[in-house]
């Protein structure tokens, strides 16, 4: 194309493709300018005119052209004299506009204007390459009606495609008489200007041409812009451009300040202007100065033109296409329609295709239609039968099979029709941070649509009156910006070799992924490291030898990025060990909240008092229907190791026991849907194991709290001695200076002790007031021997029994009784000195005696 444009700009140079003005005065029509065709067949008389001399043959044409790249805005104009009666076969044409140099082409495109024909008169005619004739403005008839026809004929064409024709049979140019109008945009281009003659043999010298001019006085027009591609324009002007004008780049602004990289002539009215950076999506502005057309016409101020650009439509990668809104539970509706919904949001620069994107909760996956997201444009995605109640708001996008969102919380997923990740997000109602929202007909939000790596942080209870702010920008929109890199949460030994690692937020996959970002201490060799989708918070490390049990290792990471780029630059520890398989009694209950305070929640803790590291997944929690184990509830379906010595508080709402119970340690809970249920009066609480096996068993009882406490609400039951059986005897009321101690040592702990003795009294001195410190003595055996039964008996300083505390227990080979300092009665003893009088039988009826002093402490 370039090669073809500067040829023709070579044969056809501007200065020489000015306006035409030929009067013949010079003599001849060889030079300024130059006409071709049948040069042969025509003269310059005397009279200085243009004179037909072909051949006197009847059916002969002939034609004479010269170069014009006029077309718009132009005005056409000659003399001519017919010095014959016009007919069928007598006529000319004058051709304004021709695509080609031969006026006599069957491809030819053009307009001419007719002298004589049937009808004898001046006409203007469009012709259509293959095809005939077509009249634009026919022209009165009989206006050149003799054998001497004289006419001066103009024809002018505006800018904006409107030809009229005049003509004027005095032949002075003083006297012209329109004959009609017509618009036509058919053809937009011109090569040559011409006459064809047509005649019978006896008219061969008879037709006489002058004066013929061609003026153009309009600067160039911009018709037709076109966006090519998102950095490229195509400009179309109404006729042929200066070419040193039209490509300078400093004639075109994008924008108000951006200019062309390129600025290239494709035809002699086509403009191709290439930009260094994209148009905007929307509205953009073109501003254009200076360009002049062929004849030296320039604009006389810039032109702007606005133009829309819309980017063809793509799918999105991943974050392209966002969740920034979700009514999980639309009742009580506060002001919307009382429907489940999901806002999606397009946070790129680009148009968005939804078509086949799936989009997933827990248990169905459902799929968008053909639609298409603009940047920054939100829309609401509802069941189509509920599209209509949701036009008001917004853009609406309408599905068959609506997926029902959890109340509770679950994660949402966006899939490409290829499957990969768009986007995901773990929702759940503590994010709502408003207890009265979360109970129904209130959105949550996401704060900051920048930052969609965020999670819980970055959601929250919509602030808008109606209760959300679906199709709309979110009413808790605010900066909040992801400035922190990712930390650890946890490592999880999840096979001997492998660990799970979770992190505090979405993370950079490739870096994740890097094998040399990771270690272990004691050494062992990372050989794989796979990040969990969809939410990238979690990566599994395999090693290249297993890990042992018992074993407490050490890993560091190190050069971690989130999903926000923030680089962690300091390594990152954690410590982690391979559970081992459970035995009954390695986890047991140590702490019971069974009769908590009004609007509390019960909690069970259980403790690891094995040397072994467990994993809790999947093991449940029970009570007891008769004899038999009902009720069950696992405890969680993830990882979640103890160490040795280590507590977890199971709860429905750790938030509520942490509230009541402030020295709680927060990471030592798990949240449970729901706990069986624990009767206040009495009831059995159950541990089991993932093989079904009973890791423990607490029958309790309200009459097992110590007797003199005023409101047991709210006070839990400790486990007093770890390694002691889990019965009535080894629990006690906690202290009241505390109520409960869940998460940590409990209040009433003891440790146990090792007797040289058959009896000894631990503490000699106790004070029975609640106050966690010596609330209860305990008498510690050991004995030789097993089958043993025991009796004792409680007598104050002057010999009256106080208590009968034992009676006919069978022993086992260690162990201990529990004194509260309670009477029979259940008053509390006074303060002094008792005997523990403690009778000891055998298998055969011997029976041996002891008596042990204690104090009942207290203040005065």
């Amino acid at each position: 194309m370039k090669q073809t444009l500067l040829i023709l700009f070579l044969v056809f140079p501007f200065m020489a493709l000015a306006q035409l003005q030929e009067s013949f005065s010079d003599g001849n029509f060889t030079q300024n300018p130059t006409w071709t065709g049948d040069v042969t067949s025509f003269i310059v008389n005397t009279q200085s005119r243009l004179q037909s001399n072909g051949p006197a043959v009847t059916g002969t044409t002939l034609q004479l052209v010269t170069p014009s790249q006029a077309i718009v805005g132009t005005t056409w104009e000659f003399w001519a004299n017919l010095k014959l009666a016009t007919s069928a076969t007598n006529y000319t044409d004058v051709y304004l506009v021709a695509d080609k140099q031969d006026l006599n082409a069957a491809d030819l495109n053009g307009y001419f204007v007719r002298i004589g024909n049937t009808t004898d008169d001046v006409s203007l005619y469009r012709k259509d390459a293959g095809k005939s004739s077509v009249i634009l403005i026919n022209g009165q008839d009989n206006t050149i009606n003799s054998t001497d026809n004289v006419v001066r004929v103009r024809v002018t064409r505006s800018v904006n495609y409107e030809w009229q024709l005049s003509i004027d049979v005095t032949g002075t140019g003083q006297s012209y008489v329109s004959q009609g109008v017509a618009t036509d945009a058919t053809h937009k281009s011109s090569g040559y200007f011409g006459v064809v003659l047509k005649y019978t043999s006896a008219n061969s010298k008879n037709f006489y041409f002058d004066d013929f001019t061609i003026v153009d006085a309009q600067p160039p027009v911009l018709e037709e812009l076109q966006t090519k591609t998102p950095q490229e324009l195509i400009l179309t002007f109404n006729e042929p451009l200066q070419p040193a004008a039209a490509q300078t780049i400093a004639n075109y602004t994008l924008n108000g300040n951006i200019k062309p990289t390129i600025a290239e002539l494709q035809s002699p009215t086509t403009l191709r202007l290439v930009f260094g950076q994209n148009f905007k999506t929307g509205s953009n502005t073109v501003t254009i100065a200076n360009l002049q057309d062929l004849y030296g016409n320039v604009l006389n101020s810039p032109t702007t033109r606005n133009f829309t650009f819309v980017p063809p439509a793509v799918l999105p990668n991943y974050n392209e296409l966002i969740i920034t809104e979700i009514m999980a539970d639309e009742t009580p509706a506060v002001g919307l329609p009382a429907q489940e919904y999901i806002e999606i949001y397009n946070p790129t620069e680009k148009v968005l295709s939804l078509k086949g994107i799936k989009l997933s909760d827990a248990t169905a996956t459902t799929t968008l239609p053909d639609v298409q997201l603009l940047p920054s444009e939100y829309a609401v995605v509802v069941p189509t039968t509920q599209a209509a109640n949701f036009t008001p708001f917004g853009k609406v996008i309408g599905i068959s099979n609506f997926p029902g969102l959890n109340n509770s919380g679950e994660l949402l997923q966006l899939r490409r029709p290829d499957g990969k990740l768009i986007y995901a997000v773990n929702y759940s109602d503590a994010w709502y941070k408003d207890a009265a929202k979360r109970e129904g007909g209130w959105s949550l939000e996401m704060i900051d649509v920048t930052n969609p790596c965020a999670g819980a942080g970055n959601w929250t209870a919509s602030k808008d009156p109606k209760g959300g702010t679906p199709a709309q920008p979110n009413s808790v929109a605010a900066a909040n910006p992801d400035n922190i890199p990712p930390t650890i949460v946890n490592a999880t030994a999840i096979s001997a070799t492998q660990v799970l690692v979770r992190f505090n937020e979405r993370l950079d996959s490739t870096q994740a992924a890097t094998i040399t970002n990771y270690g272990i201490s004691p050494t062992i060799a990372v050989s794989n490291a796979e990040v969990q989708g969809p939410l990238y918070t979690e990566v599994i490390l395999t090693f290249s030898a297993p890990l042992q049990e018992k074993q407490l290792y050490t890993l560091t990471a190190t050069n971690l990025t989130d999903c926000s780029g923030n680089l962690n630059s300091q390594p990152q520890t954690i410590t982690f060990a391979l559970p081992s398989l459970p035995e009954p009694g390695d986890v047991v209950i140590n702490e019971v909240l069974f009769n908590p305070r009004p609007n509390g929640v019960d909690f069970v803790e259980l403790v690891n008092r094995s040397n072994k590291y467990i994993d809790l997944k999947n093991w449940q929690l029970a009570n007891t229907s008769g004899d038999t184990i009902s009720n069950l509830k696992t405890i969680t379906i993830a990882n979640y190791v103890l160490a040795p010595g280590q507590y977890v508080v199971l709860t429905s709402n750790p938030e509520n026991i942490k509230t009541n119970y402030p020295a709680a340690n927060t990471n030592a809970f798990l949240k449970m849907a729901s706990l069986p249920s624990y009767p206040d009066d009495a009831g059995t609480i159950v541990v089991l194991q993932p093989n079904g096996k009973v890791a423990d068993r607490f029958s309790y009882s309200s009459e097992m709290h110590f007797a003199l406490l005023d409101d047991v609400n709210g006070v839990s039951l400790e486990r007093i001695r770890l390694d002691g059986e889990t019965m009535a005897n080894n629990f006690h009321s906690a202290a009241t200076t505390v109520f409960a101690t869940p998460s940590y040592k409990n209040s009433q702990s003891q440790e146990g002790m090792a007797t040289a003795q058959v009896f000894e009294i631990e503490p000699q001195v106790f004070s029975p007031d609640g106050d966690g410190i010596d609330d209860f003595t305990t008498i510690n055996y050991n004995t030789s021997q097993t089958g043993l039964t025991a009796n004792i008996t409680i007598y104050d300083a002057q010999g009256r029994e106080v208590h009968k505390l034992v009676r006919n227990e069978l022993l086992a080979a260690n162990g201990y009784f529990r004194w509260d300092g309670l009477k029979q009665d259940g008053s509390k003893a006074t303060i002094g000195y008792y005997v523990f009088y403690i009778e000891l039988f055998g298998l055969n009826g011997e029976k041996s005696e002891f008596k042990e002093k204690v104090v009942v402490g207290g203040r005065l």
